[in-house]
């Protein structure tokens, strides 16, 4: 198969993964398996460790651009696609906790409650966007179009980060209000 063909095959998965991941998640966000009366156990350990996934995301990620300014790329390519499983684990684990345990709210007042929105607003509509920038730059990698891949990935990393961070920052502020 050509360069082309396999580009316009991987769009239209990319494509698909870019629709079916977001809703997905807003799908099963909304299912708690404990109401609809199974008997499972609330997951609540999971939020501190896919907290640390979404903080070790973000290493991996400043790790790889390190990597690649000094002109490692095999290292930059496997940070990267450590990062990529790091985000599924993440996505999966978020997932899990959210489908067997009753959702937080968040508990501060006044200016930091608004604090706290704006960052999880920005986290959630950011991690959706960036799907389809993620899998665009690993592409164009996969596909050698190094030029075209280094173009987009200069807007991928600095959103991708910043999902990562805010991730941690999420869990952190939220944390002391979980029960």
């Amino acid at each position: 198969m050509n360069n082309l063909a396999q580009e316009k095959k991987y769009k239209k998965i990319i494509t698909a993964l870019s629709i079916i991941i977001p809703v997905a998640v807003a799908c099963l966000f909304g299912v708690n398996l404990r109401s609809l009366g199974f008997n499972v156990e609330p997951l609540k350990f999971l939020p501190p460790i896919y907290a640390s996934i979404n903080g070790l995301t973000a290493v991996l990620l400043i790790a790889a651009v390190i990597a690649i300014k000094k002109g490692n790329k095999k290292l930059h390519e496997q940070l990267n696609t450590v990062a990529i499983a790091c985000s599924l684990l993440f996505l999966l684990m978020y997932i899990a906790y959210h489908m067997t345990s009753d959702s937080t709210s968040f508990g501060g007042e006044g200016i930091i409650k608004y604090v706290y929105y704006f960052i999880l607003f920005t986290h959630i509509v950011l991690s959706i966007i960036v799907i389809p920038f993620v899998l665009i730059t690993y592409m164009k990698a996969k596909l050698g179009k190094f030029p075209e891949h280094k173009k987009i990935a200069k807007k991928t990393f600095p959103i991708w980060l910043y999902v990562a961070v805010t991730g941690v920052i999420v869990y952190l502020m939220i944390s002391p209000y979980y029960v």
